[in-house]
């Protein structure tokens, strides 16, 4: 069974708040946000505002699941993090 976007945004909040407080992750966290957010860019009912942070969510998750020091990257965009939980939160 598809999740709704609602979950697959909860979803997506859930792994960058971990990441955010966490300071750490995995690949597959990586991979999964890839994943959520190619799907939530492609659906019709998501406010255009919402794209421009997919599309920086996207590039966050894509650079994540290549890099050989995960934890340095997420260190590293601590700040955009915390900016896109903002976002996400206030956009739905």
């Amino acid at each position: 069974m598809p999740l709704s976007h609602h979950d697959q945004v909860s979803l997506l909040k859930d792994i960058l708040n971990d990441h955010q407080t966490d300071c750490c992750g995995s690949t597959a966290e990586c991979e999964q946000l890839e994943r959520i957010t190619k799907s939530l860019m492609v659906n019709t009912n998501i406010d255009k505002n919402v794209k421009g942070i997919l599309q920086d969510v996207y590039y966050y998750s894509q650079e994540g699941a290549q890099t050989a020091d995960l934890d340095e990257h997420i260190t590293a965009n601590q700040e955009n993090l915390s900016q896109w939980v903002n976002d996400i939160d206030q956009l739905f």
